[in-house]
């Protein structure tokens, strides 16, 4: 049996394993390590298993993933973020879907300290939802609102998903930070317009809300904004502006959270607990997948099978951009029944050679991947956004309601998604501007 072969046997091995609902990070390495043992012997596979994880976790930049986790664990549970929704809700209120808008301005803030889809929409879902239902907005609205906007979370810096990519295709994760704030900018707008129209032409989707709020009572619920705006601006203004890297602004944003939940008086030790537990947990279970995928990457560049497809693809004379629109393709349906972090991981040993084969710049592919991983979160059967938003609110919305409310927001992001692939710029613009 031929090298190639060997692959391809275990590679359906491995989705075989996934199916099964065996663990990626297990079914990675699992696979990785029998495949080495059957293509070579006990000795090579071995001595794999004890260097590339080595070699993987030996990356000085991945020391700000537990950084940035713990950051936003201590915002979450110290409650820093809570004052981003009733500020928006007080100052957009007025606005068709006003308490929609405010919810969508609420995950973007929410994800600029906490860099997590799950967390942004599991703690706005708690704030936004029931205030929206007690105005008498539709439930497919509110929830459907809430768990598109919680996607931003993975695309406003600090994102997890962008800190794993930068690491596995050698990218700048500075400058993939500038791209996906673009990106996440554009969703965020694209989202709001959205909710406007729909409102506009279905009044029924959202009452009227008028707030009797003065000026002074205004600026006194912008005035509750200030942990979360001074945690971003002195870590990203630090980042953006060249003071720190990565590394260091995780750490940084960490000390900084830290300082300000004492100040606000929100630090207990439970608190500080649970947000420390919480990082160690999700780390441990982030690094147990990439390092399975390390393995796999491993694996598949000596059985020449990463090579071999893109060579196979290249020699049909496909243009590049339908050969884009085919993985565009593959990951919206690997959202549908993959976690995105599992989605990445397993598919990039493959994609990137076919990427960096096809002239796309692997910085802009990086942002357009985390935004298809990202559409998975709030698409059926998986949609992890959409089930943690049907746990938070339990009756007021059934799990059907609550796909059915994202099915516009799925919409615009494929839109978006089209723009990108038309127009790099849009994501490339930024990062080269600050790299001059």
């Amino acid at each position: 049996m031929s090298e190639l072969q060997i692959a391809g046997l275990f590679i359906g091995a491995l989705f075989f394993l996934i199916l099964m609902r065996v663990p990626i990070g297990v079914s990675l390495i699992a696979v990785s390590f029998a495949g080495l043992w059957s293509m070579f012997n006990w000795n090579i596979a071995w001595g794999s298993l004890g260097i590339v994880p080595y070699n993987f976790a030996n990356s000085w930049v991945l020391s700000s993933i537990p950084a940035f986790l713990l950051m936003g664990f201590i915002c979450y549970h110290t409650k820093l973020t809570q004052g981003l929704f009733s500020a928006a809700q007080i100052w957009l209120s007025g606005l068709p879907g006003g308490l929609a808008i405010a919810s969508v301005f609420g995950c973007a803030g929410f994800a600029a300290v906490t860099g997590s889809s799950v967390a942004c929409s599991a703690a706005m879902g708690k704030i936004a939802v029931p205030e929206m239902i007690r105005h008498r907005y539709s439930a497919e609205l509110a929830t459907g609102t809430v768990a598109a906007a919680g996607t931003i979370g993975a695309l406003i810096p600090p994102s997890i998903l962008m800190i794993l990519y930068g690491i596995i295709s050698r990218q700048s994760v500075s400058q993939l930070f500038l791209g996906g704030l673009v990106v996440g900018v554009i969703t965020l707008i694209a989202y709001v317009l959205l909710i406007v129209v729909r409102v506009k032409l279905n009044p029924d989707l959202a009452p009227p809300v008028h707030t009797q709020a003065t000026r002074t009572e205004k600026f006194r619920a912008l005035g509750q904004t200030w942990p979360v705006l001074l945690i971003v601006i002195g870590v990203f203004a630090g980042l953006f502006g060249g003071v720190f890297t990565p590394t260091e602004a995780g750490a940084i944003g960490a000390t900084l959270s830290t300082l300000v939940a004492l100040v606000y008086r929100t630090l207990t030790l439970r608190a500080l607990r649970m947000a420390i537990v919480e990082t160690i947990t999700t780390t441990a279970a982030l690094l147990i997948i990439a390092v399975g995928a390390s393995l796999l990457t491993r694996f598949l560049a000596l059985s020449g099978i990463g090579d071999a497809l893109s060579s196979s693809i290249l020699s049909f004379g496909v243009s590049p951009v339908l050969i884009m629109i085919g993985i565009v393709i593959v990951y919206l349906l690997l959202g549908m029944m993959l976690e995105p972090v599992g989605a990445m991981l397993l598919t990039l040993p493959v994609v990137l050679p076919l990427v960096d084969e096809t002239g796309f710049s692997l910085l802009w592919f990086g942002v357009v991947l985390v935004k298809l991983l990202e559409i998975g979160m709030i698409t059926p059967p998986m949609g992890m956004n959409v089930f943690v938003i049907k746990g938070v609110v339990g009756n007021i919305a059934s799990l059907s309601t609550v796909f059915k409310g994202v099915f516009w927001f799925v919409i615009i992001d494929l839109l978006i998604v089209a723009a990108l692939i038309a127009y790099p710029d849009i994501v490339l613009f930024l990062p080269e501007m600050f790299a001059k």
